[in-house]
């Protein structure tokens, strides 16, 4: 959406991971020419004060920083900006197959299986400082259309 210049972001304002990805889209934001609108929660009932935000001055789209937080209110979320008919994009899969309206990340099984798989070279002896760091190369998407990492060996 090329017009888009207000975007209202979620996140869990108490976990700081989640504070360090929210300043991570505000600068790029800045750079891109768009404008942050930031909702940090602290808590379920925070979103209340969150969305009475959106309602009032209602953003062009939102991003939703995933978190246990913003995933246990997933629901509301996702009800509101379909409501309001804003465009918002969630980071995991799971997300958009609950309703929301798109997501773009990293695909969590394959995550899984890759740590699984160091995790056993480790089990059977391997030291884990020898193990090769993993960057990922590429992104296609699968039958649903979400990205695929592919991992490059450093």
């Amino acid at each position: 959406m090329p017009d888009d210049r207000a975007v209202a972001v979620l996140w869990n304002a108490d976990d700081l991971g989640m504070t360090l990805r929210y300043r991570a889209a505000e600068v790029d934001a800045k750079r891109l020419g768009m404008q942050i609108v930031p909702l940090g929660v602290h808590a379920p009932d925070d979103f209340d004060a969150a969305f009475a935000a959106m309602t009032e001055k209602p953003p062009d789209a939102i991003l939703m920083v995933t978190d246990i937080l913003t995933v246990l209110t997933r629901k509301r979320v996702i009800d509101f900006a379909a409501a309001h008919r804003l465009p918002a994009i969630y980071e995991y899969a799971f997300l958009a197959h609950d309703g929301g309206l798109m997501a773009y990340g990293p695909n969590l099984d394959a995550i899984y299986d890759r740590a699984d798989g160091l995790a056993d070279q480790i089990l059977k002896g391997a030291n884990p400082a020898d193990l090769p760091l993993e960057l990922p190369t590429a992104l296609e998407t699968n039958r649903f259309g979400y990205p695929i990492a592919h991992l490059d060996e450093r």
